[in-house]
Protein backbone atom coordinates (compact mmCIF):
# COMPACT_ATOMS: atom_id res chain seq x y z
CA UNK A 1 0.00 0.00 0.00
CA UNK A 2 1.29 3.44 -0.91
CA UNK A 3 1.45 6.16 1.70
CA UNK A 4 -0.20 9.52 1.02
CA UNK A 5 0.23 13.07 2.24
CA UNK A 6 -2.00 16.11 1.88
CA UNK A 7 -0.81 19.53 0.75
CA UNK A 8 -2.10 22.78 2.20
CA UNK A 9 -4.20 23.13 -0.93
CA UNK A 10 -6.10 20.00 0.12
CA UNK A 11 -5.12 17.71 -2.73
CA UNK A 12 -3.77 14.31 -1.78
CA UNK A 13 -0.32 13.45 -3.11
CA UNK A 14 0.76 9.85 -3.10
CA UNK A 15 4.38 8.83 -2.83
CA UNK A 16 5.57 8.01 -6.29
CA UNK A 17 5.87 4.45 -7.44
CA UNK A 18 9.35 3.05 -8.01
CA UNK A 19 11.03 4.17 -11.21
CA UNK A 20 10.80 2.03 -14.28
CA UNK A 21 13.22 -0.76 -15.00
CA UNK A 22 16.90 0.20 -14.86
CA UNK A 23 17.30 -0.55 -18.57
CA UNK A 24 15.18 2.54 -19.38
CA UNK A 25 17.17 4.91 -17.17
CA UNK A 26 19.96 5.69 -19.70
CA UNK A 27 17.35 6.54 -22.36
CA UNK A 28 15.63 8.99 -20.00
CA UNK A 29 18.96 10.45 -18.96
CA UNK A 30 19.97 10.95 -22.59
CA UNK A 31 16.88 13.15 -23.13
CA UNK A 32 17.54 15.01 -19.88
CA UNK A 33 21.20 15.61 -20.81
CA UNK A 34 20.08 17.13 -24.12
CA UNK A 35 17.66 19.40 -22.26
CA UNK A 36 20.44 20.34 -19.82
CA UNK A 37 22.75 21.19 -22.74
CA UNK A 38 20.09 23.39 -24.32
CA UNK A 39 19.23 25.20 -21.10
CA UNK A 40 22.90 25.85 -20.32
CA UNK A 41 23.42 27.07 -23.92
CA UNK A 42 26.48 24.88 -24.33
CA UNK A 43 28.39 25.19 -27.59
CA UNK A 44 29.86 22.36 -29.68
CA UNK A 45 33.13 21.28 -28.10
CA UNK A 46 31.87 21.68 -24.53
CA UNK A 47 33.07 18.97 -22.16
CA UNK A 48 30.28 16.79 -20.75
CA UNK A 49 31.73 15.61 -17.46
CA UNK A 50 30.39 12.25 -16.29
CA UNK A 51 30.91 13.24 -12.66
CA UNK A 52 29.28 16.64 -13.11
CA UNK A 53 26.25 15.16 -14.87
CA UNK A 54 25.97 12.43 -12.24
CA UNK A 55 25.83 15.11 -9.54
CA UNK A 56 23.32 17.17 -11.52
CA UNK A 57 20.91 14.27 -12.03
CA UNK A 58 21.75 12.56 -8.72
CA UNK A 59 22.58 9.18 -10.18
CA UNK A 60 25.74 7.11 -10.40
CA UNK A 61 28.22 7.58 -13.23
CA UNK A 62 27.34 4.27 -14.91
CA UNK A 63 23.91 5.27 -16.31
CA UNK A 64 25.35 8.67 -17.27
CA UNK A 65 28.07 6.91 -19.25
CA UNK A 66 25.48 4.72 -20.97
CA UNK A 67 23.37 7.78 -21.80
CA UNK A 68 26.39 9.57 -23.27
CA UNK A 69 27.23 6.48 -25.31
CA UNK A 70 23.66 6.50 -26.68
CA UNK A 71 24.08 10.16 -27.63
CA UNK A 72 27.41 9.29 -29.22
CA UNK A 73 25.63 6.77 -31.45
CA UNK A 74 23.18 9.51 -32.44
CA UNK A 75 26.09 11.77 -33.42
CA UNK A 76 25.27 14.32 -30.74
CA UNK A 77 28.42 13.81 -28.66
CA UNK A 78 31.86 12.44 -29.39
CA UNK A 79 34.30 10.64 -27.14
CA UNK A 80 38.00 11.43 -26.97
CA UNK A 81 40.36 8.85 -25.54
CA UNK A 82 41.44 9.62 -21.97
CA UNK A 83 39.48 12.91 -22.06
CA UNK A 84 35.81 11.92 -21.98
CA UNK A 85 32.74 13.09 -23.85
CA UNK A 86 32.31 16.38 -25.70
CA UNK A 87 29.29 17.98 -27.33
CA UNK A 88 29.44 17.58 -31.10
CA UNK A 89 26.13 19.10 -32.18
CA UNK A 90 22.53 19.42 -31.06
CA UNK A 91 19.81 17.60 -33.01
CA UNK A 92 18.34 19.78 -35.72
CA UNK A 93 15.24 21.72 -34.77
CA UNK A 94 15.99 22.06 -31.04
CA UNK A 95 16.53 25.82 -31.13
CA UNK A 96 13.45 26.44 -33.26
CA UNK A 97 11.22 24.33 -31.01
CA UNK A 98 12.27 26.01 -27.75
CA UNK A 99 9.61 28.80 -27.69
CA UNK A 100 6.85 26.30 -28.47
CA UNK A 101 8.13 23.92 -25.81
CA UNK A 102 8.33 26.76 -23.27
CA UNK A 103 4.66 27.43 -23.93
CA UNK A 104 3.82 23.76 -23.42
CA UNK A 105 5.89 23.69 -20.23
CA UNK A 106 4.01 26.62 -18.71
CA UNK A 107 0.59 25.31 -19.78
CA UNK A 108 1.29 22.04 -17.97
CA UNK A 109 2.67 23.88 -14.94
CA UNK A 110 -0.29 26.28 -14.75
CA UNK A 111 -2.82 23.47 -15.10
CA UNK A 112 -1.11 21.60 -12.28
CA UNK A 113 -1.02 24.64 -9.98
CA UNK A 114 -4.69 25.42 -10.66
CA UNK A 115 -5.76 21.83 -9.98
CA UNK A 116 -6.91 21.22 -13.54
CA UNK A 117 -4.29 18.48 -14.01
CA UNK A 118 -4.19 15.42 -11.77
CA UNK A 119 -1.05 14.52 -9.84
CA UNK A 120 -0.69 11.39 -11.96
CA UNK A 121 -1.29 11.33 -15.69
CA UNK A 122 -0.82 9.01 -18.63
CA UNK A 123 1.40 10.07 -21.51
CA UNK A 124 -1.48 9.47 -23.95
CA UNK A 125 -3.72 11.77 -21.89
CA UNK A 126 -1.12 14.55 -22.02
CA UNK A 127 -0.73 14.16 -25.79
CA UNK A 128 -4.50 14.46 -26.30
CA UNK A 129 -4.87 17.37 -23.87
CA UNK A 130 -2.09 19.57 -25.26
CA UNK A 131 -1.95 18.55 -28.91
CA UNK A 132 1.84 18.24 -28.83
CA UNK A 133 3.99 15.75 -30.68
CA UNK A 134 5.42 12.95 -28.59
CA UNK A 135 8.99 14.23 -29.05
CA UNK A 136 7.97 17.72 -27.87
CA UNK A 137 6.15 16.32 -24.84
CA UNK A 138 9.04 14.06 -23.88
CA UNK A 139 11.52 16.94 -24.07
CA UNK A 140 9.29 19.04 -21.79
CA UNK A 141 8.84 16.14 -19.37
CA UNK A 142 12.61 15.56 -19.40
CA UNK A 143 13.09 19.19 -18.44
CA UNK A 144 10.53 18.86 -15.64
CA UNK A 145 12.25 15.69 -14.46
CA UNK A 146 15.61 17.47 -14.37
CA UNK A 147 14.04 20.27 -12.33
CA UNK A 148 12.56 17.78 -9.87
CA UNK A 149 8.93 18.51 -10.73
CA UNK A 150 7.81 15.18 -12.20
CA UNK A 151 9.01 11.61 -12.28
CA UNK A 152 8.44 8.68 -14.63
CA UNK A 153 6.17 5.90 -13.44
CA UNK A 154 6.25 2.32 -14.75
CA UNK A 155 4.81 2.09 -18.23
CA UNK A 156 3.64 5.36 -19.83
CA UNK A 157 2.70 7.25 -16.67
CA UNK A 158 4.09 10.40 -15.05
CA UNK A 159 3.60 11.89 -11.58
CA UNK A 160 4.06 15.38 -10.19
CA UNK A 161 6.22 15.63 -7.10
CA UNK A 162 5.21 17.84 -4.17
CA UNK A 163 5.46 21.58 -4.88
CA UNK A 164 4.31 24.72 -3.09
CA UNK A 165 0.81 25.59 -4.24
CA UNK A 166 -0.51 28.13 -1.70
CA UNK A 167 0.42 31.56 -0.32
CA UNK A 168 0.76 30.03 3.15
CA UNK A 169 3.35 27.45 2.19
CA UNK A 170 5.20 30.01 0.05
CA UNK A 171 5.44 32.34 3.05
CA UNK A 172 6.70 29.45 5.19
CA UNK A 173 9.44 28.74 2.66
CA UNK A 174 10.71 32.32 2.94
CA UNK A 175 10.65 32.28 6.73
CA UNK A 176 12.70 29.09 6.62
CA UNK A 177 15.21 30.63 4.22
CA UNK A 178 15.54 33.78 6.34
CA UNK A 179 16.40 31.59 9.33
CA UNK A 180 18.73 29.18 7.53
CA UNK A 181 20.67 30.98 4.78
CA UNK A 182 22.31 33.70 6.93
CA UNK A 183 23.18 31.01 9.50
CA UNK A 184 24.97 29.04 6.76
CA UNK A 185 27.33 31.98 6.21
CA UNK A 186 28.30 31.80 9.90
CA UNK A 187 29.11 28.08 9.90
CA UNK A 188 32.65 27.21 11.11
CA UNK A 189 35.12 27.00 8.24
CA UNK A 190 32.84 28.71 5.72
CA UNK A 191 34.60 29.02 2.37
CA UNK A 192 33.46 30.02 -1.09
CA UNK A 193 36.00 28.94 -3.70
CA UNK A 194 37.45 31.74 -5.90
CA UNK A 195 36.29 29.98 -9.06
CA UNK A 196 32.75 29.77 -7.66
CA UNK A 197 32.79 33.50 -6.84
CA UNK A 198 34.04 34.25 -10.37
CA UNK A 199 31.25 32.17 -11.93
CA UNK A 200 28.58 33.78 -9.77
CA UNK A 201 29.88 37.27 -10.55
CA UNK A 202 29.86 36.53 -14.29
CA UNK A 203 26.23 35.42 -14.18
CA UNK A 204 25.13 38.48 -12.20
CA UNK A 205 26.96 40.80 -14.61
CA UNK A 206 25.32 39.00 -17.55
CA UNK A 207 21.95 39.69 -15.97
CA UNK A 208 22.78 43.36 -15.45
CA UNK A 209 24.10 43.66 -19.02
CA UNK A 210 20.62 42.90 -20.39
CA UNK A 211 19.77 39.40 -19.27
CA UNK A 212 17.20 40.80 -16.85
CA UNK A 213 15.18 41.69 -19.95
CA UNK A 214 15.93 38.87 -22.35
CA UNK A 215 16.52 35.70 -20.32
CA UNK A 216 13.56 33.36 -19.94
CA UNK A 217 11.75 32.99 -16.63
CA UNK A 218 13.35 29.57 -16.27
CA UNK A 219 16.84 31.01 -16.78
CA UNK A 220 16.41 33.93 -14.37
CA UNK A 221 15.04 31.56 -11.74
CA UNK A 222 17.96 29.16 -12.26
CA UNK A 223 20.54 31.93 -11.89
CA UNK A 224 18.93 33.21 -8.69
CA UNK A 225 18.35 29.81 -7.13
CA UNK A 226 21.85 28.54 -7.94
CA UNK A 227 23.37 31.75 -6.52
CA UNK A 228 21.78 31.11 -3.14
CA UNK A 229 22.55 27.39 -3.27
CA UNK A 230 26.21 28.19 -3.95
CA UNK A 231 26.34 30.57 -0.98
CA UNK A 232 24.88 27.92 1.33
CA UNK A 233 27.16 25.24 -0.15
CA UNK A 234 30.14 27.28 1.09
CA UNK A 235 29.11 26.24 4.62
CA UNK A 236 29.93 22.61 3.89
CA UNK A 237 26.81 21.67 5.88
CA UNK A 238 25.05 19.00 3.81
CA UNK A 239 21.79 19.38 5.73
CA UNK A 240 21.59 23.08 4.92
CA UNK A 241 22.53 22.50 1.28
CA UNK A 242 19.97 19.73 0.68
CA UNK A 243 17.24 21.63 2.54
CA UNK A 244 17.65 24.70 0.35
CA UNK A 245 17.75 22.63 -2.85
CA UNK A 246 14.47 21.00 -1.86
CA UNK A 247 12.83 24.34 -1.05
CA UNK A 248 14.03 25.83 -4.35
CA UNK A 249 12.62 22.88 -6.27
CA UNK A 250 9.28 23.10 -4.50
CA UNK A 251 8.86 26.85 -5.06
CA UNK A 252 9.89 26.79 -8.73
CA UNK A 253 6.43 26.71 -10.29
CA UNK A 254 5.08 29.52 -8.13
CA UNK A 255 8.18 31.57 -8.95
CA UNK A 256 7.56 31.06 -12.67
CA UNK A 257 3.97 32.16 -12.22
CA UNK A 258 4.56 35.35 -10.23
CA UNK A 259 7.90 36.69 -11.49
CA UNK A 260 6.45 39.60 -13.48
CA UNK A 261 8.25 42.83 -12.54
CA UNK A 262 11.63 42.20 -14.11
CA UNK A 263 12.94 45.60 -13.04
CA UNK A 264 13.44 44.09 -9.57
CA UNK A 265 16.07 41.78 -11.06
CA UNK A 266 18.43 44.75 -11.40
CA UNK A 267 18.27 45.45 -7.66
CA UNK A 268 18.53 41.74 -6.81
CA UNK A 269 21.67 41.25 -8.94
CA UNK A 270 23.29 44.36 -7.47
CA UNK A 271 22.64 43.00 -3.98
CA UNK A 272 24.07 39.61 -5.00
CA UNK A 273 27.29 41.33 -6.07
CA UNK A 274 27.42 43.21 -2.76
CA UNK A 275 27.08 39.88 -0.92
CA UNK A 276 30.02 38.46 -2.87
CA UNK A 277 32.09 41.54 -1.96
CA UNK A 278 31.41 41.00 1.76
CA UNK A 279 32.18 37.27 1.56
CA UNK A 280 35.45 37.88 -0.34
CA UNK A 281 36.42 40.42 2.31
CA UNK A 282 35.80 37.78 4.99
CA UNK A 283 33.23 39.97 6.77
CA UNK A 284 30.83 37.13 7.47
CA UNK A 285 28.70 38.83 10.18
CA UNK A 286 27.91 41.72 7.82
CA UNK A 287 27.38 39.30 4.93
CA UNK A 288 24.90 37.29 7.00
CA UNK A 289 23.04 40.44 8.09
CA UNK A 290 22.92 41.71 4.50
CA UNK A 291 21.67 38.33 3.24
CA UNK A 292 18.86 38.41 5.78
CA UNK A 293 17.91 41.93 4.64
CA UNK A 294 18.06 40.78 1.01
CA UNK A 295 15.73 37.82 1.65
CA UNK A 296 13.30 39.93 3.64
CA UNK A 297 13.14 42.39 0.73
CA UNK A 298 12.38 39.58 -1.72
CA UNK A 299 9.74 38.18 0.61
CA UNK A 300 8.03 41.56 0.90
CA UNK A 301 8.00 41.99 -2.88
CA UNK A 302 6.82 38.51 -3.85
CA UNK A 303 4.27 37.49 -1.24
CA UNK A 304 1.67 40.05 -2.44
CA UNK A 305 2.06 38.66 -5.97
CA UNK A 306 1.38 35.14 -4.72
CA UNK A 307 -1.72 36.43 -2.93
CA UNK A 308 -3.01 38.15 -6.08
CA UNK A 309 -2.19 35.32 -8.42
CA UNK A 310 -1.07 35.58 -12.03
CA UNK A 311 -1.01 38.76 -14.10
CA UNK A 312 0.22 39.14 -17.71
CA UNK A 313 3.95 39.75 -17.92
CA UNK A 314 4.73 43.23 -19.16
CA UNK A 315 6.64 43.89 -22.35
CA UNK A 316 10.36 44.76 -22.20
CA UNK A 317 9.69 48.18 -23.79
CA UNK A 318 7.42 49.12 -20.88
CA UNK A 319 10.03 47.96 -18.43
CA UNK A 320 12.73 50.02 -20.08
CA UNK A 321 10.52 53.12 -19.89
CA UNK A 322 10.06 52.51 -16.17
CA UNK A 323 13.83 52.20 -15.71
CA UNK A 324 14.47 55.57 -17.40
Amino acid sequence: MRNSTTTSGGRARRNAAPPSAPASLPDRLAAEILEHVRRQRLEPGAHLSELGLAETFRVSRTPIRLALQALQQQGVVERERNRGFFLKQLPEGDAESEPQEDGLYFRIAEDHLSGALEDRMAESELLRRYGATRSQLLRVLARMTQEGLVEKLPGQGWAFLAVLTSPETYAQSYRFRILMEPAALLEPGYRLAPETIARLRAEQHAMLAGGWQTFSRAETHRIGAEFHEALVAGSGNIFMIESLRRVNRMRRLLEYRINHDRTRLVKICSEHLRLLDLIEAGDMPRAAAFLRQHLEGSQGAKEPLVQRGSEPERAPATLLEEMA
